[in-house]
């Protein structure tokens, strides 16, 4: 009997994913002419619910088209299985006869192929090839998504300091990362110089207070005249609670279907304008969330980032061969490459930004923070500096 794949995308879509799924897909056709390869729609739904397209009918062309297309083309979830869900989930593969499972996604995706593999007893090869803006998996050096995403933040900030520069004020931008910094700390990719904005850097891995907020603002505004700042949707305050949750309170927050606070909505932006008209009472003052833009922008796919996404579904299949695992990037002094690691090493872990990348002070990068952003997020564009 041929072989049959089963591959699906989970979590929040990149301007990359696909590519992962046509790399697996082109390397299935030519490692197992005669194979099946279904794509499930809408993650582990589709496949407890046999919704598949038939990936290997489709040409090469249409494959690669595919590929270069931004967010996840066969549809997403958020749906986070427990055993139940993942029993029915194993009992659709089992219908469709799949030899094999490649999930595409982050820290969850990884976490339910390991609830699976466990469940399976070695029936099924489980793999996970990664993707996560947030650049949060353990094992990865940097993961499929984030060089894109990094690329419209730090472009997005090299022009608002740029506009802040003609017309002096204050400037929040709200990036995305629950719990890592990794893409807010991108908004220094692009900096002109040490006077460019971002000025601030904020993210998770350092405690954010609102006071010292507004002194570190007063201090930049003295040296600078304007201020620039970076701000992750996920930073906490010393005891460990989101700030929109410390602001708007506990019983009042929005909560998605695992019980995470909704960190996208508008209560945080408001918390921002409200701090900054209170304590710089006056001053232009613009808060912005740059939301999901950054994510899936057609106009800011890195070339290196969609050819390594493509390149981790080629490995995927490889991974598939050996009795599954996870596909990860690693970096070994010179280049990136691709090795299959233990689900369990990735599974429901969260990577977050080494201290070291990190400022005493814990507002700015330092230089080995930098280095590994001009690595990964080399600069694209020249631009003058302005003459104020």
């Amino acid at each position: 009997m041929a072989e049959t794949f089963v591959i699906a995308q989970g979590g929040g879509p990149t301007a990359v994913i696909n590519q992962t799924v046509a790399g697996a897909t082109l390397e299935i056709r030519k490692r197992y002419p005669k194979a099946r390869v279904l794509g499930a729609r809408h993650g582990v739904r589709g496949v407890r619910d046999g919704d598949f397209v038939v990936l290997s009918d489709l040409p090469e062309a249409q494959l690669r088209l595919f590929g270069g297309t931004p967010s996840a083309g066969l549809g997403s979830t958020r749906d986070k299985p427990d055993a139940a869900y993942c029993d029915l989930v194993l009992k659709g593969l089992q219908k469709a006869d799949a030899q094999a499972f490649i999930y595409i996604g982050g820290n969850d995706t990884s976490g339910t192929q390991q609830i699976l593999t466990d469940a399976s007893g070695g029936s099924i090869a489980f793999v996970h090839a990664p993707k996560t803006i947030d650049n949060d998996l353990m094992e990865n050096d940097h993961t499929p998504g984030f060089m894109s995403a990094a690329e419209f933040v730090a472009g997005a900030f090299l022009s608002v300091d740029l506009d802040f520069r003609a017309l002096p004020g204050v400037y929040v931008a709200i990036v995305m990362g629950r719990h890592a910094g990794f893409l807010t700390a991108a908004s220094a990719a692009w900096r002109l110089d040490e006077e460019s904005g971002p000025h601030l850097i904020y993210v998770p891995e350092r405690a954010f207070s609102v006071s010292r907020f507004i002194d570190d603002v007063k201090r930049t505004l003295d040296k600078h005249k304007r201020c620039v700042v970076a701000v992750s949707e996920g930073v906490q305050t010393a005891d460990g609670t989101s700030l929109v949750e410390s602001i708007v309170g506990p019983d009042k927050v929005e909560r998605d279907a695992h019980g995470n606070v909704k960190l996208s909505g508008s209560d945080l932006n408001r918390a921002f304008e409200h701090a900054l008209a209170e304590g710089l009472p006056g001053k232009r003052a613009r808060v912005d969330a740059l939301g999901y833009m950054p994510r899936g922008y057609v106009g800011a796919i890195s070339k290196v980032d969609s050819q390594e996404a493509f390149d981790a579904g080629v490995h995927a299949v490889e991974a598939a061969a050996r009795g599954g695992g996870s596909v990860a990037l690693q970096f070994d002094g010179q280049k990136t490459v691709l090795n299959i690691v233990p689900l369990s090493s990735v599974a429901a872990k969260t990577r977050h930004m080494p201290d070291d990348f990190l400022s005493a002070e814990g507002t700015g990068l330092t230089e080995k923070g930098m280095a590994y952003l001009n690595r990964l997020v080399p600069k694209r564009f020249e631009v003058a500096k302005p003459f104020v």
